[in-house]
């Protein structure tokens, strides 16, 4: 019992820093990040199971984040205003072309970033960007000017 009580710990724990961090971070790692994970995953495993090896014991540890992760996952579902709370909502970032700074500070986004993320979807210049979406996945959705007689997705309600 003390195994899926410290899963629970950790995991509410984990779930907190990683809203923390924010979701720039996690639409992509970078290399030190990678490692950063990695050795936080093996400190995790040490926080939860306290040196218990035995496959009993990491059995326990893992079952208890899976049903965590679908409890997450049901609450999401079943009550959905608490989908912002827990996954984050949508942000504008741009607008008419112009990058909003405030939005991006409080987000952490470098501009240097919300260019590379452009130009990996074709677009050469903000300008012809009638709004782009920072994601609660951290990934930047860019919606042009001439998106809506292509056929492309409606724009998604943001905050």
């Amino acid at each position: 019992m003390e195994i899926v009580l410290r899963a629970v710990v950790v995991f509410v724990f984990l779930w907190v820093l990683t809203r923390a961090v924010g979701r720039t971070t996690l639409g992509e790692l970078s290399t030190f990040e990678l490692l950063l994970y990695v050795t936080m995953g093996d400190l995790v495993q040490q926080a939860v199971t306290q040196q218990d090896f035995s496959v009993t014991g990491g059995l326990l540890a893992v079952s208890t984040f899976a049903v965590l992760t679908v409890v997450l996952s049901w609450t999401q579902w079943r009550f959905p205003r608490l989908r912002d709370v827990v996954t984050g909502r949508p942000e504008l970032v741009v607008r008419d072309g112009e990058p909003l700074t405030s939005v991006m500070r409080r987000q952490r986004l470098a501009h240097a970033d919300l260019l590379a993320a452009a130009r990996e979807q074709g677009i050469r210049d903000l300008g012809e960007v009638e709004v782009a979406v920072l994601e609660a996945n951290g990934r930047i959705s860019f919606f042009s000017r001439d998106d809506a007689s292509s056929g492309a997705p409606e724009k998604p309600d943001v905050g």
